[in-house]
């Protein structure tokens, strides 16, 4: 065990909106903070600038998309603090509009990071979470903006309140089938591979939200997904209304949640604001 046996991991969190939400931590938390990124080289540079600003992270690999590194994380926490207090789960991908990559590579491989790889991370490391523990999962406002544009037979299937981890799974399988046969659209789907991702990181949330209230009822972790917002970032672009420390704001928010409080939890959460989903 450390002698600072409070842990947060923030995923993907070399660079844009997760090194903001790290930065943050490290000055609100009180704990230790794991800024985690896929590649060791660029991870440790953003340590070695965070160090610079007389900050304290601790760098850990991890690949949401590589089960071994994520493994190899939760041993980790296992061993060093006896769980984890805080999870931000904020890596993902977006091609850029600009981008000439078809369509169905787009929504495989976006679908793939984007909630294939935050649903691995969440199930190895939810078990973890200690009593009191908050969970972020950063979602977007296009997952707002892509519910409406499903067919009214998937907005239901999205928004109820019973819909099961293996369902949403099944969904999300059948929009990167349909995407490759060319029929999404056709089928219900809107035309967008991120909007589509982030609506099941919303849904993700609720359920996981609601299997934290059957499993462990008494231990009052929250978990919420969130919007960031639109953020200056390489998958933001320099147009986007935010700095990144802005964006860090609700994340930082929901992760600091205190002790005691029993809400947001299972919310799409955006300003520090519950939306209704």
């Amino acid at each position: 065990m450390s002698s600072s046996s409070r842990v947060a991991v923030v995923t993907g969190s070399n660079k844009g909106i997760g090194l903001a939400i790290v930065r943050d931590l490290c000055k609100k938390f009180p704990g230790d903070v794991i800024l985690t990124a896929r590649n060791p080289t660029l991870g440790q540079e953003a340590v070695k600038k965070l160090k610079e600003e007389g900050l304290n992270p601790v760098f850990h690999q991890l690949d949401i998309n590589d089960l071994q590194s994520i493994q190899t994380l939760r041993e980790f926490l296992k061993e060093r603090y006896g769980g984890l207090d805080v999870l931000v789960n904020n890596a993902g991908i977006a091609f850029k509009e600009s981008d000439t990559t078809p369509f169905p590579i787009q929504a495989e491989v976006t679908l793939q990071t984007n909630f294939f790889g935050t649903r691995a991370v969440s199930a190895e490391l939810l078990p973890l979470i200690k009593p009191q523990g908050r969970v972020v999962n950063v979602s977007s406002m296009m997952s707002a903006f892509a519910l409406k544009k499903c067919s009214p037979e998937l907005q239901q299937k999205f928004r109820s309140d019973t819909i099961t981890e293996e369902e949403l799974v099944g969904l999300m399988n059948k929009s990167v089938e349909d995407a490759k046969k060319g029929v999404h659209e056709k089928e219900g789907w809107p035309n967008t591979a991120y909007g589509t991702s982030k609506i099941a990181v919303t849904v993700l949330s609720r359920i996981q939200a609601r299997q934290l209230n059957e499993q462990r009822k008494g231990d009052n972790i929250l978990l919420n997904a969130c919007c960031p917002g639109w953020v200056r970032t390489d998958m933001g672009g320099i147009n986007a209304a935010k700095s990144v420390e802005e964006g860090a704001e609700t994340p930082v928010y929901l992760a600091l949640l205190p002790p005691g409080v029993t809400e947001p939890h299972g919310q799409f959460v955006s300003e520090k604001k519950v939306e209704k989903w």
